[in-house]
């Protein structure tokens, strides 16, 4: 987006079209249909059947507040979520922090290298640890074009990834069975026994992701402005709600597809609680082509995730440390660890559930704050949540918690 003129940088938003103003929750959505949300719904669908639909439907509704909450606080304060917390807490509480966020993104990181290296293993048969390599120096590419030639064209390639995994994941229910009477009942809230509370708190888990958080939040700040004109806010505010809505308005019509497709096609099939067995039971229920198109996307999503969950790992050590580092730099040295994972043949499925446990740890340390600072008059000035927003915030959060305390908690018990 080219810098609006310092004089008039109001009226120079106010006359972009809607469509230019949109793009950071796009990018920030790519999180919602990571590798570890493949294995989370193929799993609910193939397992359960349309039970747990109502989960990513509350989830996604979820996402969308949280989303909104970041980019708006972006937005209105010229500085990231972690950045702000870095001006506040004190120096042990503050590398404290970003321990736990660095812990976060490093098990983003294994779990959408670990996705894009099954990928090219399940598309050309390359061994995970050449695949994982594969991933990491492609994601440098795009990262490259992002220091080099801005956000816009970095845009770009993440929402046309997004249109690759919409693509890829959503195919399938064209050849596949379907009942949507099925599915209609499945948005009914419930739950049959503790397996199925464990996987919708790991659905969940997948959905509502921290470093997605800390990422929208300089997403937002990055093309729009630090901060825009006050003026202009209004207008850049409406249309990040445009932008948050209609982008995991697609994000969640992908999950709820890949449930729906193995609700409808592999009920009672083996192995379907990995990607591998997932993709191997596609392909003979729905054909070759079909199990192509999923490979393409579960590739995708790898490398667009990946990619933007170095932004985010960026973002926080450079909010939280006061220190830079270039991104194409800090992904050489964050995707040393996956490698190391998949080098020491740590079983790929597991690797993907020990990640969601990492992230619904790190849940909270980002969603408290995060509603605390929107709030914050003195912060936000006119911009501050409402009292309603704020109810409907903290109940959301506490929702969250709840769900993810439950997905450690019985994870525990079924390892004990």
């Amino acid at each position: 987006m080219p810098e609006a003129p310092a004089s008039d940088g109001t009226q120079w938003v106010r006359r972009q079209p809607l469509p230019w103003l949109l793009g950071p929750a796009f990018v920030a959505a790519v999180a919602y249909v990571d590798p570890g949300n493949v294995a989370a719904n193929l799993t609910a669908g193939a397992q359960y059947g349309y039970l747990l639909v109502w989960v990513l439907v509350a989830a996604n509704l979820m996402a969308v507040l949280v989303q909104y909450l970041s980019a708006k606080l972006g937005l209105v304060t010229g500085a990231s979520l972690p950045e702000l917390l870095g001006h506040r807490l004190p120096r042990r509480r503050r590398l404290a922090y970003w321990a736990q966020a660095e812990l976060v993104a490093a098990a983003t990181d294994l779990a959408e290298v670990l996705g894009g290296a099954i990928a090219l293993h399940l598309l050309f048969g390359i061994p995970l640890l050449a695949g994982g390599l594969v991933i990491g120096v492609v994601s440098m590419l795009m990262l490259a074009l992002q220091s080099r030639h801005g956000q816009r064209p970095f845009e770009f390639v993440i929402t046309g990834l997004l249109v690759i995994i919409t693509l890829g994941f959503v195919s399938g229910l064209f050849f596949g069975d379907v009942s949507w009477s099925g599915a209609a009942e499945g948005m009914v809230p419930r739950f049959e026994g503790a397996e199925t509370v464990l996987l919708a708190a790991s659905m969940l888990g997948a959905t509502v992701m921290p470093h997605a958080i800390y990422a929208h939040s300089s997403l937002a700040r990055d093309r729009h402005g630090s901060p825009p004109p006050r003026a202009a806010l209004p207008r850049l505010l409406a249309a990040t709600r445009w932008d948050v809505v209609l982008s995991l308005l697609v994000a969640g019509s992908v999950n709820i597809a890949m449930l729906l497709l193995a609700a409808g096609n592999l009920a009672g099939v083996p192995g379907t609680d990995s990607i591998e067995g997932a993709h191997a039971a596609i392909t003979d229920a729905l054909g070759p082509l079909v199990g192509l198109a999923f490979g393409i996307g579960l590739l995708a999503s790898g490398l667009a995730s990946t990619s933007v969950g170095c932004y985010a790992g960026s973002a926080i050590m450079g909010g939280l440390l006061h220190r830079q580092i270039p991104q194409v730099a800090r992904r050489a040295i964050t995707l040393v660890p996956a490698l190391v994972i998949i080098a020491i043949g740590v079983e790929p499925t597991w690797a993907l559930v020990l990640s969601q446990v990492v992230l619904s740890i790190g849940i909270p340390f980002a969603l408290v704050p995060l509603v605390r600072l929107s709030r914050d008059r003195a912060l936000m000035g006119r911009f501050a949540n409402r009292a309603a927003l704020q109810v409907t915030a903290w109940t959301v959060v506490c929702l969250i918690v709840a769900l993810n305390v439950a997905l450690i908690a019985l994870t525990v018990v079924g390892g004990a």
